[in-house]
This record gives structure tokens, C-alpha cells and sequence, in this order.
């Protein structure tokens, strides 16, 4: 994924993401960090098309495994996304099975698809993967926000992309819900999908993220080595408090200076 003087405006003046320039290398696990407001949605709808830059006659472009050109539906198979606004949407009638079986038609439950056998035979297998096999066929507005967010996982997961992308995952995950989830994403990540999470809080960036880059203002404002970013310095500055570190266990914990 490359980013190269990318500016989104909303409205006619207002700023979301300003000039910013941005390469992700394939494999490469990455966090994303900043504070509410600092332009990280919408730089995952940049990437989804839902956002598009402004033109500028410089050296703008924006691609994707080296294309700058996508149909939709071919860059949504590739890149695997979970939102928060996805799993309000899909907060209803439908079971846990039917979530994962959607993400073969991109819709949000099933109708009239046709689903072969090999398209099942994948939504288990997947299921299985991420421990949720025994609430396949509770609804998912009858599931906790750490239940629902797996099988959302596992939506984005049956085409098989070649990278997650993951906007705030463990909103609303009490503290069993988080430690459940958080092993989830490192297994994700050992099986070789890349993970890039885009968070408010480095206690979500688990230890085989191993590239933090921190986000204010619509730009990016410092990237590099977990180790090095993740200071107290550089979070104080980031979210306009002061904090100290606590590393353990490959987790970072941000505390009261």
C-alpha cells in the first residue's frame, strides 16, 4: 500500500487528512495510533473508495500492490476491513453462519445467493479457526460485541485477503472480551495475513505488530520501530497528556505520569 501527498477534504475546506504520504509493505504487521478526530477513519475509506483525494497536479497517487486502479468488489477480496459502522449494520436477525457466508457476496446476510458446497465447507473452517464454531447459529443481535466482532472477522477472512484491516477493534470489549480477541488478531497474524490496526489505544497493539505509526490532525506525525515509538514523550505529545509506559508481556500500557 502506497500513499503519496494524500489530501481529503470534507465539505469544501475542511481538512480530514492532510498531504500525507504512507508505504506498507506486503507481510508487514502495523498499527496506526492516534486520538479520536485525528483522521484514522478516514484514511480506511480512502483505502476502500468510499473517500477519494483531491486532485493535485504534483506527484499524488495512491496504490495498492502496485495498482492505482481497483473495481471495488476485486480490492474489498483482497483487503479484508472491519469497521464498527460494519458491525452496527450487521447488529441483527441473522446468525453468526450467515454473517461469515455473507462476506462471499459482500451483503450483509443472506437472500437468494447460491451457495456451494465448497463455500461452506470454507465459513467452518474459518469459524473453527477463530473458536466460534459453538455460536455459529446464535443471532448476532443476541451476541456480546466481542462475539459479533470475531464473526465479522471471519466475514473478511473467507476470500482469503492478504491483509486485515482492523478500525478499533476492541471498542466496547470488556476485560475477558479483549484478552480473547487480542489472542485472536496474533493468531491471524502468525498465519501470515498482514494486520494493520488503526486504534486509539496502544494497549490494543498486540506484540506481532511489529511498526507504529502515530496520527494527529489529519497527518502522520511520527512512524518507526514499536520499541521506539511507544514513549512516554512521543504518547504524551500524541494525545496531549502526560503518560508514562509499562511494557509487558509484548503489550504496551500507557500510565498515569
Amino acid at each position: 500500500m502506497e500513499f503519496n501527498h494524500i489530501t481529503v477534504l470534507k465539505g469544501e475546506n475542511q481538512k480530514v487528512l492532510d498531504d500525507i504520504s504512507l508505504k506498507i509493505y506486503a507481510g508487514e504487521n502495523t498499527a496506526i495510533l492516534g486520538p479520536n478526530g485525528a483522521g484514522k477513519s478516514s484514511l480506511i475509506k480512502v483505502i476502500t473508495r468510499e473517500y477519494y483525494p483531491v486532485f493535485q497536479e504534483n506527484d499524488r497517487s495512491f496504490k495498492i500492490w502496485g495498482k492505482d486502479s481497483w473495481d471495488v468488489s476485486s480490492l474489498r477480496s483482497m483487503l479484508g476491513i472491519v469497521t464498527n459502522d460494519l458491525q452496527y449494520i450487521c447488529n441483527r436477525d441473522i446468525t453468526g453462519m450467515e454473517t461469515v457466508l455473507s462476506g462471499f457476496f459482500s451483503s450483509i446476510g443472506l437472500f437468494n445467493e447460491h451457495l456451494t458446497p465448497q463455500m461452506k465447507r470454507k465459513a467452518g473452517e474459518i469459524i473453527g479457526f477463530l473458536e466460534i464454531t459453538h455460536l455459529q447459529e446464535r443471532k448476532m443481535n443476541q451476541m456480546s460485541s466481542g462475539e459479533a466482532r470475531r464473526f465479522l472477522i471471519g466475514r473478511a477472512l473467507v476470500h482469503d485477503p492478504k491483509a486485515l484491516i482492523l478500525d478499533e477493534p476492541a471498542n466496547s470489549l470488556d476485560l475477558h472480551a479483549l484478552y480473547k480477541f487480542s489472542n485472536i488478531l496474533s493468531k491471524i497474524a502468525r498465519s501470515g495475513i498482514s494486520i494493520i490496526l488503526v486504534t486509539h489505544n496502544i494497549s490494543d497493539i498486540i506484540p506481532e505488530i511489529k511498526r507504529v505509526i502515530l496520527m494527529k490532525e489529519g497527518r502522520f506525525c511520527n512512524d518507526g520501530a514499536k520499541e521506539e515509538i511507544i514513549t512516554g514523550r512521543n504518547i504524551s505529545s500524541l494525545f496531549g497528556t502526560p503518560v508514562g509506559i509499562k511494557r509487558k508481556g509484548g503489550f504496551y500500557y500507557a500510565l498515569r505520569a
